[in-house]
């Protein structure tokens, strides 16, 4: 049995990175895997520490894996396929990078707030990267500025950058230093333009944004990982279109809105508050007073996805 580090899925394959010797090699699942207690699309993740018998009789060295080592971290999403079950992006990761632009395409704050609540149950650390600022005029730059305020308040790093220009990519650099980081992003943000531009050489593959629907075309088909020259690694992710939440119930929104959560002792009903029509809320009092605690584009993204998870029955939530 030897031990490696998973760098890449491809669905029925993995390619396994061992820590003897830094050989790469192709392996498959020997055997079922505990799935988290939940419905996976995948039971294997980018990330993943796993051991593993090598078969050297073939003609090409591979693998068996028999074993998964426990996992500091994760970060799953609903299935685009299945809406009943889950699929795991990556495991065992220092930070997450989300990528978003201004314009071309449009940003969605929704869509941010959604990402957010993935990787915030598990207290990983997340970077707001606001790309394409070479084409961002004096307007845009103001919004930029009232966007990152809002994120900043509540703990949130916002990063300005250009990987066309170069603006930013400096900062960007160091925040990803000797760590390991997952990116990700909506398609059309230019995630593997500006990785390319951090990290020269890796070349990954880049699209345009369909002139037809303003929309960017998927690049990266499946999640792997990419060591960088000045130390860490990143796990490239395919483009996500949307975010679903089927498998969390209201109270997991609450509590993972962090500046919601924090005010929530101070409700009159404490921790089982959902802020939205309860008598004596502070949540909703300081939206009402605008006084910084609560932004109110921040908390109507709560609330419709407190409506969206509301929306689905019991039965649905626990066939999850």
């Amino acid at each position: 049995m030897q031990q490696g580090t998973v760098i890449k899925s491809t669905g029925s394959w993995y390619r396994v990175r061992l820590h003897e010797d830094g050989e790469v090699i192709d392996a498959r699942v020997a055997g079922r895997f505990r799935k988290l207690d939940k419905q996976l699309t995948n039971p294997i993740a980018v990330g993943d520490v796993v051991h593993l018998e090598i078969d050297e009789d073939s003609d090409e060295v591979t693998g068996a894996i028999r074993k998964i080592e426990p996992r500091t971290n994760y970060v799953v999403r609903q299935s685009p396929r299945k809406k009943h079950q889950l699929h795991l992006l990556a495991s065992n990761i220092d930070q997450a990078i989300l990528i978003v632009t201004l314009i071309d395409p449009d940003l969605k704050l929704g869509f941010v707030d959604r990402f957010l609540l993935m990787t915030e149950p598990f207290n990983i650390p997340t970077i707001i990267v606001v790309n394409k600022a070479d084409l961002y005029d004096e307007d845009l730059r103001d919004y930029f500025g009232g966007l990152s305020l809002i994120y900043e308040r509540i703990g949130y790093q916002v990063l300005l950058v250009s990987a066309e220009s170069g603006e930013g990519l400096e900062e960007l650099r160091a925040v990803m230093k000797d760590k390991r980081s997952l990116i990700a992003g909506q398609s059309g943000v230019g995630k593997s333009t500006l990785v390319n531009a951090i990290e020269p050489g890796l070349e990954l593959r880049t699209g345009e944004i369909s002139d037809y629907s303003g929309k960017g075309q998927h690049t990266t088909t499946f999640a792997e990982i990419h060591e960088l020259k000045q130390g860490g690694e990143i796990i490239d992710t395919p483009g996500i279109k949307n975010l679903s939440f089927n498998y969390l119930a209201p109270r997991d929104i609450a509590h993972n809105f962090r500046e919601i959560f924090a005010l929530s002792d101070e409700c009159r009903f404490g921790g089982s508050c959902l802020h939205r029509s309860e008598p004596g809320c502070e949540v909703k009092e300081s939206v009402e007073a605008d006084d910084g605690r609560v932004s109110e584009l921040r908390y109507f993204s709560y609330l419709t996805l407190l409506e969206e998870t509301e929306e689905q029955n019991y039965w649905e939530r626990k066939k999850v």
